[in-house]
């Protein structure tokens, strides 16, 4: 396990503290749809912490080409029809640029920094000449409005149970997601950034904001910084 992180619950655990089973049954929202809006048809795709693939087969329906990485080999053993990488996502080295990078899950918020600034080198090394890079943030009270709860129309309940702080401006959060038949925890770090430190870490390593492709500033669309669009 990661330093920080942990997980309870039937099945797997990742070293990030999800659990592969409770992933396998989360329907996958609206992100397909505005990943889709922001870049060209057919674009190829670097999944960044594409878990069990909810959104990576998403991808696929909508004829993108998509090669998923994460570091558990338990949730890519789920993932269908995508070439898949296993591996820290922040020691990626491909051969290879792809149109579309894809940081999603709050990865940005990584608590350790330098993870934080691996993720983002790893995103600019593989984005190809005149590509742009997908990111997704927390909301801005993610950290504040705790304790909350979300029931789902699938019929289950997630919760933020409590966002703690464990210092150097980073929180110990702690979420539950509750279905009739079983309960499984996570307990992760993040760093919560507000969107001017969002954009400074952006530009430390050579990528600026394009545009901000939803009305809550969570889904970003970013560029090298050098070249533009």
């Amino acid at each position: 396990m990661r330093e920080g992180y942990e997980g309870t619950g039937p099945g797997a655990i990742t070293p990030d503290g999800c659990a592969v089973e409770l992933y396998s049954r989360l329907p996958v929202g609206d992100e397909p749809d505005v990943i889709a809006a922001a870049v060209p048809a057919g674009s190829s795709i670097l999944e960044l912490g594409s878990g069990v693939g909810r959104m990576t087969h998403a991808l696929l329906e909508r004829g993108f080409g998509v090669t998923a990485v994460d570091e558990s080999a338990e949730m890519l053993e789920r993932v269908r029809g995508a070439r898949t990488i296993c591996g820290p996502i922040e020691e990626l080295r491909l051969d290879e640029t792809f149109d579309v990078v894809l940081l999603a899950s709050f990865l940005v918020h990584a608590g350790d920094a330098e993870v934080r600034r691996g993720l983002l080198r790893t995103c600019v090394r593989h984005l190809a000449k005149g590509g742009c890079v997908l990111i997704q943030r927390e909301g801005e009270d993610y950290h504040t409005n705790v304790p909350r709860e979300r029931v789902d129309p699938a019929g289950f309940t997630v919760r933020i149970v409590s966002a703690e702080p464990v210092g150097d401006g980073v929180d110990a959060v702690r979420a539950e997601y509750v279905f009739p038949d079983a309960v499984w925890t996570q307990t992760f770090r993040s760093r919560p950034l507000t969107k001017e430190q969002f954009e400074e870490a952006l530009g430390e390593e050579g990528l600026r904001v394009d545009r901000y492709l939803t009305e809550d500033g969570m889904w970003v669309r970013a560029v090298a910084a050098a070249t533009g669009d």
